[in-house]
């Protein structure tokens, strides 16, 4: 276990770096926070995702399955194999990632976790391919498992929800989230490209409370330049 939270602190200490630069431009053909697999609701095996991400020329990445790090497990040990057979060509660094379900301001959310310790026990609840109920699908909780676990937090898509993100992003700031997913394509627009209003606004609630920006695809189709 410490051997493994001491990997996640580094781990984590890189991914700050990498967030403290994403800018309108860097999603998604340098970096992608947000994707799925069929380990989750997606259509890609993950050494399908992989391959694409290394052809793309992807730097970094984090698979999000929803309860579910059975993908990002999968796409991790084909990189390590990949990387043995090619090792003089560039790979992209994958951390650990898991979207998860959770009541914010009496509002269904979804929280991004990256970089933590997948064997932490208190991610455990949240990786059961289900969402939770009771005390730990509060956001709060959701926020604080993650962070025990040496991770990151990020809100999800902020402007897609039932109450909008001028309330939810302050709340979240509140609980201690790390982030917000201010580059995203609402409209699904071919090609992929963020929101305008919607990320200016994100952006400048981030801001104010001293959040990240990240960004992401969503993808749950069999391309990780498009969401869909």
């Amino acid at each position: 276990m410490v051997v493994n939270f001491a990997r996640t602190t580094v781990s984590k200490e890189i991914l700050k770096q990498v967030f403290q630069s994403i800018d309108a431009q860097s999603c998604p053909k340098l970096f992608n926070f947000h994707m799925h697999t069929v380990h989750s609701d997606g259509k890609l095996e993950p050494s399908e995702l992989m391959t694409q991400a290394i052809a793309i020329g992807l730097k970094g990445l984090a698979i999000t399955d929803h309860h579910s790090i059975n993908g990002y497990k999968t796409a991790l040990a084909w990189l390590e194999d990949w990387k043995w057979s090619n090792p003089d060509i560039d790979t992209p660094h994958l951390w650990s990632g898991v979207e998860i379900n959770a009541n914010l301001l009496n509002v269904e959310v979804h929280i991004l976790a990256y970089a933590f310790d997948s064997e932490h026990p208190s991610m455990k609840p949240y990786l059961q391919r289900m969402p939770t109920v009771g005390k730990v699908y509060q956001a709060v909780n959701v926020i604080a498992a993650i962070h025990q676990a040496g991770g990151l937090a990020v809100l999800a898509h902020p402007a897609r929800y039932k109450r909008s993100h001028f309330d939810l992003i302050p709340a979240a700031a509140d609980y201690g989230i790390d982030g917000v997913e201010a580059f995203y394509a609402y409209s699904n627009p071919k090609p992929w490209k963020p929101s305008v209003v919607e990320t200016e606004e994100v952006q400048q609630l981030a801001q104010k409370f001293n959040l990240f920006n990240t960004c992401g695809t969503d993808t749950h189709g069999v391309n990780l330049l498009q969401r869909l």
